[in-house]
């Protein structure tokens, strides 16, 4: 093996990590170049660690990693951005640990996405910066679906393929999409869709963020819109995701204490 197949070089967003041995960390790292990589950062719990820093979760770090036998070994490590937000605020590394968990779970290790890596950026950016992160989530949920190769049909119904009129709809995951009156009758499992929701997801799914981030909604629609995309997420991955549960936690202790 020559020198430059032991070693690569990458940016990457650490995922999330777990402690290894004594003084070692396992981090899950989403690459620009490789996709989803495990590998050790040997020693950065040592208090003298000058990598530790540099390998927390949510940083967007430059790394220089040697491919091991069973598991890569990070050997330098470089910060790139820190989203120091992230780390002062309960409820932003709240929607961070969701939005990390979501594209680690829609994503097998090596399996490069350049566009799953910018979106991994700016969606840490803009929980970072937004006020309404809500919105933001739901654009990321989208988009990941999008790139993950689970983009939910919204404007032709996914059972007989007539364009969707502008009345109360259906929405059913093991269709793929949205359903005409009709068709979401007679399937098994589908469920209403009001016509408002309807449009907040299109608008999203086919629009920048720049623009999206502009979009005021209000309260009602964007639980509907919030349990459709949950609904799709979850048929396809076919479990709950962790994070969710603390995000209703802090939802709950919210509303109980206005």
């Amino acid at each position: 093996m020559s020198e430059r197949e032991r070693v690569y070089r990458t940016e990457a967003v650490v995922l999330k990590h777990a402690d290894l041995g004594e003084a070692d960390r396992l981090l899950t790292l989403y690459t620009a170049e490789y996709g989803k990589v495990r590998a050790v950062a040997k020693g950065v719990r040592k208090p003298t660690s000058r990598k530790s820093g540099h390998v927390e979760q949510f940083v967007q770090t430059r790394l220089l990693i040697a491919r091991g036998r069973n598991l890569d070994i990070v050997t330098q490590a470089e910060m790139v951005e820190p989203f120091l937000p992230l780390r002062r605020d309960l409820w932003r590394v709240s929607y961070a640990c969701y939005a990390a968990e979501l594209l680690d779970v829609f994503t097998e290790e090596g399996e490069e996405n350049r566009a799953l890596y910018e979106l991994l950026v700016n969606v840490l950016r803009w929980i970072a910066e937004e006020s309404d992160l809500d919105r933001t989530i739901r654009y990321y949920e989208l988009r990941l679906l999008d790139l993950a190769g689970f983009r939910p049909q919204l404007f032709r119904c996914a059972a007989c393929e007539t364009e969707i009129r502008p009345e109360v709809n259906y929405m059913r995951p093991a269709s793929g999409g949205v359903l005409c009156p009709r068709c979401g009758a007679e399937l098994g499992g589908a469920e209403p869709i009001s016509l408002n929701a309807l449009k907040v997801l299109r608008y999203f799914q086919t629009r920048d963020y720049a623009t999206c981030r502009q979009v005021q909604i209000s309260a009602p629609v964007h639980r509907e819109v919030e349990k459709v995309l949950y609904r799709h997420i979850v048929y396809h991955l076919e479990r709950q995701l962790k994070s969710t549960a603390f995000l209703d936690l802090l939802r709950h202790q919210r509303r109980d204490s206005t």
